[in-house]
């Protein structure tokens, strides 16, 4: 099976919900208590997946709300300048500031991050902001479940992705679960199994289906049984260092293996995973490749500093990929 998108789309993919801005602690193997020195990016589940996509070479644009402040020109002028369509990025009038997570690197194997997110200016965007026109434009809208959490962030994404499968626009639902943007674990269920099941696909880890589904240590065939009873045609379900199956409505099971690399920090992997396979569908190399893609650009992007900075080219994914073939 191969996944179709309308090609007379002027967008590849376009994607809602946060960017922010990442502090992450230039001091290795200290806890962030001892961490003086940390680099300023580019942040936020949805802004990494078009930033790795643009780089890949597909036409990416965003919707989204910034802060009226320096962190909001910054992330603005960023996503910009990285070739990303801005216009649909509403400039927040009511006071409320960009999200700010500061990472820990202790180890490879020791990171953490300390999420600012009350108030923040992305969980602002509301329903009137949301542009029908721009998104009858693409072949994906990109949704992330963080930015399901509040109002009115939740009801703008639900319009979007309404107004996405009235215009044929592949709605792809990227899990990206935050426990403390979210009041209860009942509360996250509700809306993000709202959202997969209009979703054509679904990416995630074991871990946030079973947050999706409010179970522990659910089985895979549970969750593809449940959500092809719904729109879904394809799931993707990672198991870290297990590596990724992908499941098609038409009953194919594929297997992506997880490549080895030198890791340096275990934070970025899940958005660099979705920008590589998501390109790989667009570019029409079938689910096999996807998975290949998204697994080895997930392994790149684990081996530097940053998320958004750290995104691979088209050749250096290929070339991990030859040598491990």
């Amino acid at each position: 099976m191969k996944f179709e998108f309308n090609q007379d789309r002027e967008f590849d993919m376009i994607a809602i919900g946060r960017a922010c801005i990442d502090l992450n602690a230039a001091d290795y193997n200290c806890p962030m208590e001892e961490t003086m020195t940390f680099t300023k990016y580019v942040g936020g589940s949805p802004a990494n997946i078009v930033i790795g996509a643009c780089k890949l070479g597909l036409k990416t644009g965003f919707i989204g709300k910034i802060s009226d402040d320096q962190h909001g020109r910054f992330i603005e002028k960023y996503m910009s300048d990285a070739g990303i369509d801005t216009s649909n990025i509403v400039v927040d009038k009511e006071g409320h500031k960009s999200g700010l997570t500061f990472t820990e690197i202790k180890s490879p194997e020791d990171c953490s991050i300390l999420m600012y997110r009350e108030e923040v200016a992305d969980l602002y965007l509301k329903p009137s902001e949301i542009n029908e026109d721009y998104i009858r434009r693409a072949k994906i809208l990109l949704v992330s479940g963080t930015a399901l959490a509040k109002s009115p962030s939740r009801e703008a994404v639900l319009k979007a992705v309404a107004l996405a499968k009235k215009n044929e626009v592949k709605v792809v639902f990227e899990l990206d679960y935050r426990p403390y943007s979210w009041a209860s674990a009942e509360e996250t269920a509700v809306y993000y199994s709202l959202v997969a099941e209009q979703a054509d696909a679904v990416i995630g880890t074991r871990d946030e289906y079973d947050v999706m589904e409010n179970r522990f240590n659910g089985k895979n065939e549970e969750t593809i049984e449940y959500l092809f009873k719904h729109s879904p045609e394809l799931i993707v379900i990672k198991h870290g260092v297990e590596g990724s199956f992908a499941y098609t409505k038409s009953g194919e099971t594929f297997r992506g293996q997880a490549y080895k690399t030198k890791v340096l920090k275990t934070f970025g992997a899940g958005d660099s995973y979705a920008s590589a396979f998501l390109y790989a569908l667009v570019k029409g190399k079938g689910i096999d490749t996807a998975l290949k893609f998204g697994s080895a650009s997930a392994a790149i992007v684990v081996s530097k500093h940053s998320s958004s900075e750290a995104m691979p080219n088209v050749e250096e994914i290929e070339e991990l990929i030859s040598v491990n073939a």
